[in-house]
C-alpha cells in the first residue's frame, strides 16, 4: 500500500493588527518571530522564525493554532526573551468574539512561547485565559477557507497548513 501526503492547502497572505497597548510583551515577540531577526532561541537553538512551521492544529469553527519554532507538532515553542513570558492584563480583558482574533496558545497561566492561534469564529471560552495580542485585517476569506478545508472536530489537520513566509511591514 502506497500512501500520499496531502497536499499543502495554499491560502494566501493574511495582516494582523496587533495590539500594542494591551499586550506589547506578546505583540514583540510575535513581530520578531514574524521577521527572524533575533536568529536562534537561547534555550532552543532552532531559528526564531514563523517562516516553514505549520499549523498543528485546526479545529473547526474554533481555532488554527500554530507557532511551534521547536517541535512543529504543539507540544514546543520559544520566545524572543529566553523563556516563557507572563500574560499580559491588557490582552487577557479582550475578548475572542468574532474569527480573525490572534492570542497567545499556552500550557497555562503566563506561560507563554512562540505558539498563537487565530480564532475561526467566536471563542468565549478562551477570553480571560488566552492573551488576545492582535486581529486579522485582511485575509478574513482564508481563514474561512482554512475552516472549509483543513479543519477537523478532533482538530488533527486535514491537510497542511503552512506558514511559507512572513513579516512585519511597521
Amino acid at each position: 500500500m502506497q500512501a500520499t501526503p496531502p497536499t499543502p492547502l495554499r491560502a494566501g497572505r493574511l495582516t494582523i493588527e496587533l495590539f500594542t497597548e494591551a499586550a506589547p510583551r506578546a505583540c514583540e515577540n510575535f513581530r520578531c518571530l514574524c521577521t527572524g531577526e533575533r536568529g536562534k532561541g537561547k534555550s532552543s537553538g532552532k531559528p526564531l522564525h514563523f517562516k516553514g512551521t505549520k499549523f498543528h492544529r485546526i479545529v473547526k469553527g474554533f481555532v488554527c493554532q500554530g507557532g511551534d519554532i521547536v517541535k512543529g507538532d504543539g507540544s514546543g515553542g520559544d520566545s524572543i526573551y529566553g523563556k516563557p513570558f507572563n500574560d499580559e492584563k491588557g490582552g487577557l480583558k479582550l475578548k475572542h468574539d468574532a474569527a480573525g482574533i490572534v492570542s497567545m496558545a499556552n500550557s497555562g497561566k503566563n506561560s507563554n512561547t512562540s505558539q498563537f492561534f487565530l480564532t475561526l469564529g467566536p471563542a468565549p471560552a478562551c477570553d480571560g485565559k488566552h492573551t488576545v495580542f492582535g486581529r486579522v485585517v485582511e485575509g478574513l476569506p482564508i481563514l474561512q477557507r482554512i475552516d472549509a478545508l483543513a479543519a477537523s472536530k478532533d482538530g488533527d489537520p486535514l491537510t497542511d497548513v503552512c506558514i511559507s513566509d512572513s513579516g512585519y511591514d511597521g
